[in-house]
């Protein structure tokens, strides 16, 4: 009833402004009475039911779990199975998730470095600081590489690093100077339409995305839809339909 209501308001002039503050009311209204229920009849003295103590959660009862981001559950995991599945010595991360990092560190040992280093201490996780158009790397020194979701932001100055409408071609450049002889790229960026969404972020087109790396072949292509459906090996024409998807590419460079 409610969300039917909820529906109902939103197709109407401003009504989706008002549908937010009716449906926040409701839903408060009904956390208030919960409460009341809660400390009159179902509290069983070991935690005291205080008000001032109170933390409405009002939005999370929902048929399905559906609050996360596919763009960023998706690439992820698919990331965490390719290393997985080849268990590298070691492996290098640019600035990629936190935690995709965090996470494969526990079966594989990371070199993860951030324009902004971020403050963690694991086991077999070393961080470090470094600027993605000037790495501190020997040219084709590194054989397990990846960035995942960085590219795209390069050069617009969201993250405090310089303007440059080239700034992405220059990481590009740099991933590709780096990555060792039979090594692999894991690589992530927004895919569709190529637009750019000044200062968040740019999309790219399939073309465009393996022009940034004219020395390294495609090994695998999977994609993340608009609609957030994850498909492996995607189709590329599937590709064009998309405002906003996610590219998961795997790239390899061959010996000269």
């Amino acid at each position: 009833m409610l969300r039917q209501l909820k529906a109902t308001l939103s197709k109407v002039p401003g009504g989706l402004f008002l549908a937010k503050i009716v449906w926040g009311a409701v839903c408060y209204l009904q956390f208030c009475i919960a409460f009341w229920r809660y400390g009159r009849w179902l509290g069983d003295g070991r935690f005291p039911c205080r008000w001032s103590t109170r933390w409405p959660c009002l939005y999370d009862a929902t048929p399905k779990t559906s609050d996360f981001d596919p763009h960023y559950l998706y690439h992820t995991a698919w990331a965490v199975r390719h290393l997985a599945a080849n268990l590298p010595e070691k492996h290098v991360d640019i600035s990629s998730c936190l935690r995709f990092v965090t996470i494969a560190s526990a079966f594989v040992p990371i070199e993860f470095y951030d324009y902004r280093p971020a403050d963690i201490k694991l086991d077999s996780l070393m961080l470090g600081k470094a600027n993605l158009t000037n790495l501190p790397f020997e040219d084709a020194s590194i054989l397990s590489l990846s960035c995942m979701h960085v590219v795209e932001h390069v050069g617009l100055g969201r993250y405090g690093d310089p303007l440059d409408p080239k700034g992405d071609c220059l990481a590009a450049s740099e991933l590709q100077r780096v990555l060792a002889y039979e090594g692999r790229l894991i690589f992530v960026v927004p895919v569709g339409a190529p637009s750019l969404m000044y200062n968040a972020h740019r999309v790219y087109s399939y073309a465009q995305v393996v022009s940034l790396f004219p020395e390294l072949n495609v090994i695998e292509f999977s994609l993340i839809t608009d609609d957030g459906v994850f498909i492996p090996n995607a189709d590329l024409r599937i590709v064009e339909e998309q405002r906003y998807g996610c590219g998961c590419f795997v790239f390899n460079k061959q010996q000269r």
